[in-house]
């Protein structure tokens, strides 16, 4: 399977409905995938980053920063710096990051119609 087809199938059994997502799952599928990165496209990485960022905890900020920064200059390019830099600062808007809510938005926004 893809990288894309994996983003897909993981679309379709999570949804976007972020109180129902359990985060110890989707840790556990960031921490395999960094352990094991499938090479090829890194849209995977970079959905499982982004539900880490919309489920909020900034607990998660090391574990996506080890994604970001740790496999490669290509996934670290796929991973949003908005992202951690929200997380990082309570998901306020400031000059260089939208906010929280904007942020959850694009992103939805981006994966709803996502087809590998």
């Amino acid at each position: 399977m893809t990288n894309e087809q994996r983003a897909e199938a993981l679309i379709k059994k999570s949804g976007f409905d972020f109180d129902t997502i359990s985060k110890a799952d989707i840790v556990k599928l960031l921490q395999d995938e960094i352990d094991n990165y499938q090479e090829g496209s890194s849209e995977y990485i970079r959905l499982l980053c982004g539900y880490l960022f919309c489920l909020g905890d900034s607990s998660d900020i090391p574990l996506i920063k080890k994604a970001k920064y740790g496999i490669n200059m290509d996934v670290g390019c796929m991973i949003d710096y908005e992202w951690l830099s929200s997380l990082e600062n309570g998901g306020a808007e400031d000059e260089y990051t939208p906010s929280r809510n904007e942020l959850i938005r694009d992103f939805i926004d981006y994966y709803k119609d996502f087809k590998a």
